[in-house]
């Protein structure tokens, strides 16, 4: 009689050591994905103001200039539930006003549009890089969530289900080829 519950304490104690582990783990990877997701925002936002930069500086066309300024204050100001749309704009905006080659180079051979159009290079470049990051932490919180054990002991508590950013971050081709 003793044995048979020595072995169903040890039993017990190493079902709850695993289940805390497996917690323990899920909170590193929702910890993983809130990092991820500031470095994303600071990214998108980064992008967004160098956009805004280069629209206000007089360096490209005034139409350019409207429809980037335009995109990126909006991308900017978007709430949460309209900013993957707002970040989709602004990278179509950016690829419509940078499509030409030419205008890349005479963004470079402004005053000060060498510094820019590299800064605006290298921020479109680390968008999708921040957002793949961003969907690999949601994707192993996500695998990890849809296992039975986490389900039935709540392992996951009161976080949220993690969602993925789905947007357009397709950087223009004419920037970042020049930039490479």
């Amino acid at each position: 009689m003793t044995a048979t519950l020595i072995w169903i304490l040890v039993a017990l104690v190493a079902i709850g050591v695993y289940l805390s582990w497996t917690a323990g783990r899920l909170d590193r990877l929702h910890v993983r994905m809130d990092a991820a997701r500031a470095a994303l925002d600071a990214q998108l936002l980064r992008r967004a103001s160098v956009a805004q930069e280069l629209a206000t500086s007089g360096v490209l066309d005034p139409a350019a200039s409207i429809v980037l300024y335009e995109a990126a204050h909006a991308a900017r100001q978007a709430e949460e539930e309209q900013r993957e749309v707002a970040e989709s704009e602004l990278s179509q905006a950016l690829r419509a006003v940078f499509e030409d080659p030419a205008q890349v180079e005479a963004v470079r051979e402004a005053p000060g549009g060498e510094e820019a159009a590299r800064e605006l290079a290298e921020a479109v470049r680390r968008v999708p890089m921040a957002r793949r990051f961003h969907n690999d932490a949601v994707g192993a919180a996500r695998r990890l969530r849809e296992h039975r054990k986490v389900r039935w002991f709540r392992l996951a508590g009161h976080a949220p289900f993690p969602l993925a950013v789905e947007m357009d971050d397709e950087p223009p081709a004419a920037l970042v080829e020049r930039a490479s």
